[in-house]
């Protein structure tokens, strides 16, 4: 049977679990068996430079298109016809020819705290070890406890997993959302409240890209959520007011209550040291208004911030 649509994906555990989702729905919207998803919608595995390049802090590295760069050419040489991506790790923008499609029901969109001994972060002694890649994170929990040891902990989920298990850390920050599609949520000590410190703008979504003139196809309209659009245009539209890349530490987190769409913004010095928020709500609107009503919150924040933002 000849593919119809070839998804791209990267090779983690983690992006082929949330690609296979993606392409069993995608096969039974084509007409086909689940056994013929492999043949309908094949996955195309890509090695993206992120993945290649474990040992820095991606602020050395070139930031989020680490993870996308490789993809998006597949895209637009039309050796893939779709790819999928954790929205937490698409720039703001996009490349010229192509588009963000469809966006998914959202997962849980928290960082999760994990640890062998302790359970919350506020517990952890004096001086004690935290594992985290992001920068946003390593702000957020040193303005909580600024006598922590934060370091540098990249890989996949496992292996991060693994580390801990080790002794490597005393506990390290996760999403919530990686852990519950593995199948690991057990490990999950507690949950950091997503208003105190916000999680990445699109954290928990997945973003669906492909070439413009594939947009519109029926087989994508099936797997967009509405309301998850909204919410993660508010969040994205603030991270492009705030510049945002992995040398900003940037939180958003929009929530829809009822036909009021809420969200808070949040930056941060990368040592903790000073944070700047702002907050509102609007009515709930299409996707386009609610990155313009994000945008808005985000230059507000940039001007609390000033050129004090990215001091890395």
């Amino acid at each position: 049977m000849q593919p119809l649509v070839r998804i791209g994906t990267r090779r983690s555990l983690l992006a082929l679990t949330q690609s296979g989702w993606v392409q069993r729905q995608v096969a039974a919207a084509l007409g086909a068996a689940p056994e013929q998803a492999d043949e309908v919608a094949p996955l195309v595995e890509i090695v993206t430079t992120g993945d290649r390049q474990l040992s820095g802090p991606l602020t050395d590295l070139g930031g989020k298109a680490l993870f996308t760069k490789e993809i998006e050419e597949a895209l637009l040489e039309g050796r893939i016809d779709m790819a999928v991506h954790s929205m937490k790790d698409v720039p703001a923008g996009q490349p010229e020819g192509l588009v963000i499609a469809a966006v998914p029901v959202r997962e849980d969109p928290r960082d999760a705290f994990v640890s062998l001994d302790w359970d919350r972060l506020e517990d952890l002694p004096e001086g004690a070890r935290l594992g985290t890649a992001s920068l946003r994170r390593k702000a957020q929990a040193l303005a909580v406890r600024p006598d922590l040891d934060v370091q540098l902990l990249r890989g996949n989920v496992d292996t991060r997993l693994r580390k801990l298990n080790e002794g490597e850390f005393d506990a390290i920050l996760l999403a919530a959302a990686g852990l519950n599609r593995l199948g690991r949520s057990e490990v999950i000590r507690s949950l950091i409240d997503p208003l105190a410190n916000p999680p990445a703008p699109g954290q928990g979504a997945l973003a669906l890209q492909t070439r413009l003139e594939l947009a519109d196809a029926p087989w994508l309209k099936v797997l967009h959520h509405g309301p998850t659009e909204i919410a993660v245009a508010a969040e994205r539209g603030a991270l492009e007011a705030l510049e945002g890349n992995c040398r900003t530490a940037i939180g958003a987190h929009a929530r829809l209550d009822g036909s009021r769409l809420r969200l808070t913004v949040e930056a941060l010095a990368p040592d903790g040291s000073a944070r700047w928020r702002a907050e509102g709500e609007t009515s709930e609107s299409d996707s386009g208004q609610a990155f313009a009503f994000g945008r808005e919150l985000g230059l507000e924040v940039k001007g609390l911030a000033g050129d004090r933002l990215n001091l890395v």
